[in-house]
């Protein structure tokens, strides 16, 4: 049986492309409806992804600050939880997000259905329901945000106990002694700094010759310091030619005649788009090999009225770009506006030590010739790091030797992704304003790890005057 509902904008997937597309639309006074094939809204960000990783990698973090706390080692206070133990502190997270979720598009009169979307025209979707009902909608447009999945390779046997990707990952039911991570992106490294913390032994496989080779030199080399330093193995330029999974182990041969050996293998290398099942051969939209949507500056595919946004289109694949994606597809649906790509995004790695960065690199930099000079701040002569004891890290400014204009800012150590956003506010401004010299004259609160704009602003300053 079969019902049939007409609606002005039609959002597949309820992650924060999703989301942000279908708030915006609401929010313009077009009747919206949700499909989501997950049991609860919210997506891979919410359920899969990105929020019961960071969670779990909080609840790591103060496992670990605890013990290695000076106070507490004297006490003779000593905290030792099982992985599954600290993976439950996400659940209560995860519970919240969801309501929240929810009550945004009741607040919003948006109906959100449960089931697997398909396209049976160009202007009508089925969504099949866990009931095995199905619910016809037809809609003047359509917004595909169904997000991304990790890439596993048909000659891997992801069903083995050992073998995870950074999904199942979530579902180890101990802390093994030893691990593999084959993949040393963002995702790679970030389990690697948990898996660490965690004091497991790590060997971090790269198919490259430099660790997250888009961010600035000088924060790549902190980082593999950093990660070596704890005890982390790397091992760069380096690829699989086949996983041997055991019962007491996992094999990865590697092509240049390595074997690794541990107990468990993360692959971590690579997404896929979620693009099959919706019948888009129906009707003429092709994903690219990766499962992935070819859009134009307005997130329009092939079909103009049919938009596709977040990490099913690809880089950045950050959950801030997604909302920020979904906003911009609907205000082009709606008004016409075409402001281009969302730019300007700032990432956030959440390894350890934390990792975020906007605008320009060094690299970049001197390959564009444009006359840049640098200013740093290292935490650790910081009153605030010292009295946290989070003294590792640094704050490094990008900015134009003549007009002093913000060119980049990279972060690196405790909290960097939260302390980016002050320099982000300034970068945004209209020239003059977005020069060093906002950080010189503007005075910060003491002790802060904010004072370190002040500090790298002088640095870079007396650099050119």
């Amino acid at each position: 049986m079969s019902t049939s509902q007409h609606f002005d904008v039609v959002v597949i997937g309820s992650g924060p492309g999703g989301e942000g597309a279908a708030m915006q639309a609401a929010k313009s006074g077009r009747r919206v409806a949700v499909v989501e094939r997950m049991p609860q809204p919210g997506g891979a960000c919410t359920h899969t992804a990105t929020i019961p990783s960071k969670a779990l990698r909080h609840a790591i973090l103060q496992m670990t600050e605890v013990n290695r706390n000076r106070l507490f080692r004297e006490a003779g206070v000593a905290v030792q939880l099982s992985f599954p133990q600290l993976r439950q502190s996400a659940r209560s997270v995860i519970e919240q997000q969801v309501d929240l979720r929810r009550g945004f598009y009741e607040r919003n009169h948006v109906p959100l259905f449960l089931g697997q979307a398909r396209f049976l025209d160009p202007h009508t979707i089925e969504a099949v329901q866990p009931n095995g009902a199905r619910v016809v909608l037809a809609a003047d447009a359509f917004v595909i945000a169904v997000g991304a999945r990790p890439y596993r390779p048909p000659d891997v046997d992801f069903s083995h106990p050992r073998v995870f990707d950074s999904e199942t990952i979530l579902h180890l039911g101990y802390t093994p002694q030893s691990i593999t991570v084959y993949g040393a992106g963002v995702v790679g490294c970030e389990y690697t700094s948990m898996f660490r913390n965690l004091e497991v032994k790590v060997n971090l496989v790269n198919s490259r010759d430099k660790l997250l080779d888009f961010l600035d030199d000088e924060i790549i080399d902190a980082l593999a310091y950093h990660m070596r330093e704890r005890g982390v193995i790397l091992r760069h330029n380096e690829e699989y030619e086949r996983v041997e999974a055991r019962s007491d182990c996992v094999l990865l041969h590697l092509k240049s005649g390595k074997q690794l050996r541990t107990d468990v293998l993360l692959w971590a290398n690579g997404r896929t788009g979620n693009t099959e099942g919706l019948g888009l051969e129906q009707i003429g939209i092709r994903p690219n090999s990766r499962g992935q949507l070819e859009v134009n500056d307005c997130y329009q595919t092939e079909l103009p009225h049919i938009y596709a946004v977040g990490d099913v289109i690809g880089f950045p694949a950050l959950a801030s770009a997604a909302y920020a994606q979904g906003r911009a597809a609907m205000l082009h649906l709606v008004s016409g506006e075409c402001s281009g790509r969302v730019s300007d995004v700032p990432t956030g790695i959440y390894t350890s030590p934390e990792i975020s960065s906007l605008g320009k690199t060094e690299r970049e930099l001197t390959a564009a010739r444009i006359p840049y000079e640098v200013g740093h701040a290292a935490f650790k002569n910081l009153a605030r790091a010292q009295i946290t004891g989070q003294t590792v890290g640094m704050l490094k400014l990008l900015f134009h030797r003549h007009t002093l204009e913000l060119l980049g800012i990279h972060c690196f150590g405790a909290n960097a992704s939260e302390i980016i956003h002050i320099g982000q506010a300034i970068m945004r401004q209209t020239p003059p304003h977005n020069s060093l010299l906002y950080f010189i004259s503007t005075t910060f609160n003491y002790p802060t790890m904010a004072e370190a704009y002040r500090v790298a602003a002088l640095n870079g300053y007396n650099r050119v005057r």
